[in-house]
């Protein structure tokens, strides 16, 4: 089976963590803000705080920007659940803004016309969280623009999108956003097996973070009420969780850093060949992006509904079936059971929904070999003709 996403780990990453694994830190050693370093000084961000999941780092950057019972944060319903469930987890209300249907991110006129009518009533997000879906980003320019005028902050959820640039910078940067999260899950960019990144340049919001992550312990006596007993002397300052990385997962994660440009380069490379090899099949493909570099984490085809001639499900069926590992990115947040129990149905977002009954993953990762890609293209010309 040709995987839709796999990560690529060669013996210099092993020999790396066979290093750490030998060493007196497991964890909450010195590996760890090495891999922070490493992140922040690659996207340009002035501060990096890791997690166990990017489903962490979203939580911690949320509560670390103050979200809670009352308020309000919106995403976008083209996601994994993580970027709506982290607002949820602080209690918060959220709400969905339709995809522009060519580049499949949070649409920013939508947006705009959606905090018009919220000025209205007097019920404005705290917080706005677009996707760069598949290491695309969004455009946050716009966004951003309308951050200025409405005054919500902005988590980047760029889980795909760790390598990927926009108007010149990398992601991550967050020249239009106060936290930009990442994840290195193992069909990531980059990998540190699970784990996840936030990036900011607010040093208040990295070091909240930091102790959201560990449990809302600190040692540091700036934070402590009263001097501390002694040099052993630690105080819980807030109600935090454990989402601390291990020196394991970071030394990985570095280790991975350092092939990050080659793996986007190589994911770049892939997704022009199939532009080619599939420009005559009746699908819809990515368009390509003018303003910046995708990171490529995945790459989505659309059935085009006049010229395909087999439906998304036996197209599934018959690419699993000639070992093509084929997925859907994604099922619409708002019609999950959960959300729709809060009030979300069918015909909300159109363009999510539409989106959603042509997509599909096709198999795109750094480690593909033109033989593997033409196995691809080849079975795709017989399921869809």
């Amino acid at each position: 089976m040709i995987p839709y996403g796999r990560q690529d780990i060669d013996a210099s990453d092993i020999a790396d963590v066979v290093e750490t694994l030998q060493s007196a830190f497991l964890t909450q050693g010195p590996a760890v803000e090495a891999f922070e370093a490493a992140v922040a000084r690659y996207v340009g961000a002035e501060h990096a705080v890791s997690a166990n999941s990017a489903t962490s780092a979203l939580h911690i950057a949320c509560l670390a920007l103050g979200v809670g019972p009352g308020d309000l944060v919106w995403t976008t319903p083209n996601t994994f659940v993580a970027s709506a469930n982290c607002a949820r987890l602080c209690g918060a209300d959220v709400d969905f803004v339709d995809i522009d249907p060519d580049t499949l991110n949070m649409c920013p006129e939508r947006l705009a016309e959606k905090l018009a009518e919220a000025e209205k009533t007097g019920r404005l997000p705290k917080v706005v969280i677009p996707v760069h879906f598949s290491g695309r980003s969004a455009n946050m320019r716009a966004i951003g623009a309308l951050r200025e005028k409405y005054g919500f902050a902005i988590i980047e959820d760029a889980s795909h999108a760790i390598g990927g640039r926009y108007e010149n910078a990398p992601v991550g940067g967050c020249a239009h956003s106060e936290i930009a999260v990442f994840s290195f899950h193992p069909v990531k960019i980059v990998t540190s097996g699970e784990g996840g990144m936030a990036t900011t340049n607010d040093a208040a919001l990295a070091e909240a973070m930091q102790l959201y992550r560990s449990h809302g312990v600190t040692r540091d006596p700036k934070f402590m009420q009263g001097p501390p007993d002694g040099p052993w002397s630690y105080q819980m300052v807030g109600l935090g969780l454990n989402y601390r990385l291990t020196d394991i997962q970071a030394t990985l994660g570095s280790a991975q850093m350092r092939r990050l440009d080659a793996f986007v380069e190589r994911r770049n490379v892939l997704a022009g060949q199939y532009r080619k090899l599939l420009a005559e099949r009746p699908v819809i493909l990515p368009p390509p992006v003018s303003d910046g570099i995708s990171a490529w984490h995945i790459y989505v085809i659309e059935l085009e509904p006049k010229r395909a001639v087999v439906n998304r499900l036996d197209a599934y069926n018959g690419l699993r079936a000639r070992g093509i590992g084929v997925n859907v990115h994604y099922y619409p947040v708002h019609l999950q059971p959960y959300y729709r129990a809060l009030g979300f149905k069918p015909g909300d977002f159109p363009h999510s929904e539409a989106y959603y009954d042509r997509a599909l993953t096709i198999p795109l990762f750094a480690a593909m070999t033109d033989a593997e890609q033409l196995t691809v293209a080849s079975a795709l010309q017989e399921v869809l003709g």
